[in-house]
């Protein structure tokens, strides 16, 4: 079986620091935290991004910076780099025609370049975006369909 592959925006990374108070937070943290573990045990593949890296770098909170920073550069296994900047931005300015902000349609074209399955991200708006290159969905939304697809796998 083919390794999913997924890539995560920013705002994914970040969930686990927001307040938790909401139960919509508390699960998509809960289910970030758990894709994490299974990017760590190999049971999936992480995309990531010289934008993710860019932006990621703009975070005021030092520790959080380097929390991310240092999970990327340990587990990433297809990685963007400057390199494909053109192509990238080709890419990401058809995206926006589409009606996406900027900084998100440069993580879907990156995400898109690395061959990645999902796009992971926490953004209500993002969510409405529908390509045929890649899945995009929240993190809880993402464990619900690797669950039903491993129970199919095991049948």
């Amino acid at each position: 079986m083919k390794q999913i592959k997924v890539y995560l925006d920013n705002c994914c990374y970040n969930r686990p620091y927001d307040d938790q108070s909401q139960i919509r937070i508390s699960l998509e943290t809960q289910a970030k935290i758990q894709i994490q573990s299974m990017i760590k045990n190999k049971e999936l593949e992480l995309a990531s991004s010289y934008v993710l890296l860019y932006e990621n770098s703009k975070n005021p909170h030092a520790l959080r910076q380097k929390t991310i920073r240092n999970f990327v550069k340990e587990n990433v296994t297809t990685y963007i780099d400057v390199d494909h900047a053109d192509e990238e931005k080709l890419l990401a300015d058809q995206i926006i025609a589409a009606g996406v902000k900027t900084a998100d349609a440069h993580h879907v074209a990156c995400a898109i370049l690395a061959g990645s399955d999902y796009f992971l991200t926490t953004d209500d708006r993002l969510l409405k975006y529908k390509t045929d290159k890649l899945q995009l969905v929240d993190p809880t939304e993402f464990i619900r369909k690797w669950e039903v697809d491993k129970n199919d796998d095991s049948e």
